[in-house]
């Protein structure tokens, strides 16, 4: 593992491929999330989904604004293509030919918890080279990566109550 190298720069190009390839995963994300909000079975889940879905939308915002700071095209064909994956992503098996399965209410909760830590992942990459990088704000980039922690923190509460309200086997008279 390296150690912190003085003066160092990532090339332009390694930075806009790493930059462009999370503006593709936040072009997906947000619409993943607005679809698992308006999909969801449970309407407080899904107010803590479209909550989160909003978040989603305006750390895409910040997102855009720091690859201007930095120079840094946003392209069009990787969030297109992104976006058809996720669409693409809806045709899982889910034990139900036309209607949506109660599993799906878990699944997509679980896949927003993995595409949150993406993206507190990328906020923290930048934090490195912000030691670097006068252009990035060390203090938004902390807020960014403490929004993702918050967010994590309420899908974790929202796949709890999903796995509770779809996963657990209602016991009832005859039941174990």
């Amino acid at each position: 593992m390296r150690g912190h190298r003085i003066g160092y720069v990532p090339t332009m190009d390694a930075l806009e491929i790493y930059l462009r390839n999370h503006w593709a995963g936040a072009a997906a994300g947000v619409d993943f999330a607005r679809r698992a909000a308006r999909s969801h079975s449970d309407r407080e889940v899904a107010r803590v989904l479209d909550g989160v879905a909003q978040d989603i939308a305006e750390d895409r915002d910040q997102l855009a604004r720091l690859m201007d700071t930095l120079g840094v095209g946003r392209g069009h064909v990787m969030p297109l293509a992104a976006r058809a994956v996720e669409r693409l992503g809806r045709l899982k098996p889910n034990g139900r030919i036309v209607r949506r399965s109660p599993v799906s209410d878990v699944l997509e909760i679980e896949g927003l918890r993995s595409a949150v830590i993406g993206k507190r992942a990328g906020w923290e990459s930048l934090r490195v080279l912000a030691r670097d990088d006068s252009r990035l704000d060390v203090a938004v980039l902390d807020a960014l990566i403490a929004r993702a922690d918050d967010q994590l923190r309420r899908l974790e509460e929202a796949h709890t109550m999903s796995v509770e309200a779809q996963l657990l086997t209602p016991r009832g008279p005859g039941r174990p």
